[in-house]
């Protein structure tokens, strides 16, 4: 059984549009983090020396704030998805809800 309000939305241009913006950005964003996930891997696989070199004096290698980084990463890249989907998407998809539901 199908909703006749769900084929409503799903029909409306608008709901076709929310979808495009929302998929593009999430596509983008997981490419992203996966690039700098996988990159950091690939360095700890492959290039040990380059991040086991110690910064200054200290017992401290260059790892430990790429590690942190790709930390941060992630929480700038969650970041930008919630901000976008209170900015854009939530007043996409109230729109399409206002114009279905009359």
């Amino acid at each position: 059984m199908t909703d006749p309000l769900v084929q409503k939305i799903q029909s409306h241009p608008g709901y076709r549009e929310l979808r495009r913006r929302r998929n593009s950005l999430g596509i983008t964003l997981t490419l992203l983090m996966l690039l700098v996930y996988y990159g950091y891997i690939a360095l700890i696989a492959f290039d040990k020396a380059f991040l086991s070199r110690p910064i200054g004096a200290g017992v401290i290698t260059l790892g430990v704030p790429v590690g942190m980084a790709v930390i941060v990463f992630t929480i700038v890249v969650t970041a930008v998805y919630v901000r976008r989907a209170n900015r854009e998407f939530d007043a996409l998809n109230e729109s399409i809800l206002k114009d279905v539901s009359k």
